[in-house]
């Protein structure tokens, strides 16, 4: 029977508002007591469950924020996010998972913008300048990158912005002007240009120097991501003389922390952007035993084994669709010895295990962990070895 959970009142102001958070009703053991059971009753068909690895500090960890800027009542100009199932801005002046300083800059932004009379665009008018901020930061370096999502090239008075917002914030390392004048949801557009800095942040994770662009995917969490990946490293047990494959590898944060442990690693990634990125760190980090392909993993994977060429193993870490047959089909192909599959969806991460062990994988190990505290998501790193057939 399990165990009962425990209401809590939300700390936040803004819970049922904004949607960003599920679980703050719930004290915090009842939040990780219900992700456990909820792994629990789906991957308990596969063997025996770790218990869930939480935060023990569950705030302020996101170190990206996304700000939109538009009129409240009485032309009040108002930043936050969207309201849940709606395109109405909730004026935020805190987030409580969000790093702080976001808010401290985003409270700056405005100022600015009363003051030089700056407009936020209206997406009904098509009218207005400034339509989205874009903050990151980073977890172990604080370097901050603020990217300005306008509606138009042409921002008179930039070198003044910068100046004010650096005054207050110097930890603002770069500047970023990002042209979206398309009728669209995509918060990016496809035009940027950096006025201040050197257009990247750089922070750590693994003990692997990452270049951040405005573009680039980094781990939300990134204390947290450093646990999740460490933990996967540990469960794959590698002796060092391995080959192994990153699928779905992305700026190749997975792929470059393996490199310590195995002999080559290869990442595959067919996002070109993701895969210079990665190029980049690989680089960065004077890291020699690794290789990024821009390619379909799948696709890659089937050329790989029509060649014979042997993997120890693969790991991947695929969207929350999780990966379809012909791509698991691929895998089989290739015969690993081990597969470190990391789920950003146990749903869809079960329906690919009973594939698998269906096909001559055995899941040896499942381990969740929680990325994303006072929301329902968590993440499952499940270790399939390949039976003697």
């Amino acid at each position: 029977m399990e165990e009962k959970y425990i209401r809590a009142k939300a700390p936040c102001k803004y819970y049922g508002k904004c949607g960003g958070c599920q679980l703050q009703h719930l004290t915090n053991d009842s939040q990780n007591l219900y992700k456990q059971n909820y792994i629990n009753r789906l991957m308990s068909g596969f063997g025996k469950v770790n218990d869930l690895i939480f935060m023990e500090e569950p705030y302020e960890y996101r170190n990206k924020m996304h700000i939109s800027f538009g009129y409240g009542p009485k032309g009040k100009l108002i930043a936050g996010m969207y309201e849940i199932n709606s395109h109405r801005i909730i004026d935020i002046d805190q987030c409580m998972i969000q790093d702080p300083i976001g808010y401290e800059i985003v409270k700056t932004i405005k100022q600015i913008m009363k003051k030089y009379k700056m407009e936020p665009y209206d997406e009904d008018t098509g009218q207005g300048f400034l339509r989205h901020v874009l903050i990151k930061s980073g977890y172990k370096t604080g370097e901050v990158m603020v990217v300005l999502v306008v509606s138009d090239r042409m921002f008179h008075g930039s070198n003044n912005f910068v100046k004010i917002l650096r005054k207050k914030h110097p930890q603002i390392e770069t500047v970023i002007l990002n042209v979206n004048d398309k009728d669209t949801s995509m918060i990016l557009g496809d035009y940027e240009k950096t006025i201040y800095g050197k257009g990247f942040i750089v922070d750590e994770l693994c003990g692997i120097n990452f270049r951040i662009s405005a573009k680039s995917f980094y781990q939300v969490n990134p204390k947290q991501a450093e646990v999740l990946y460490e933990k996967a490293l540990e469960m794959a047990e590698f002796k060092g003389d391995e080959r192994i494959i990153d699928a779905y590898c992305g700026i190749g944060t997975i792929t470059l922390a393996a490199s310590k442990y195995v002999k080559e690693a290869i990442g595959v990634e067919l996002n070109s952007d993701a895969v210079r990125d990665a190029i980049k760190n690989k680089k960065y980090n004077a890291i020699k035993n690794v290789e990024f392909i821009n390619d379909d993993a799948g696709s890659f994977m089937e050329y790989m084994a029509s060649k014979n060429e042997k993997f120890d193993a693969v790991i991947m870490d695929p969207p929350r669709s999780g990966s379809d047959e012909v791509f698991l089909s691929s895998l089989l192909r290739l015969e690993p010895e081990k597969i470190i599959y990391i789920s950003c969806n146990p749903e869809t991460q079960k329906r690919d295990l009973d594939f698998l062990t269906k096909q001559g994988y055995l899941v040896k190990k499942i381990q969740p962990v929680d990325m994303f505290p006072q929301t329902d998501h968590v993440e499952c790193i499940a270790l399939l070895q390949r039976e003697i057939m």
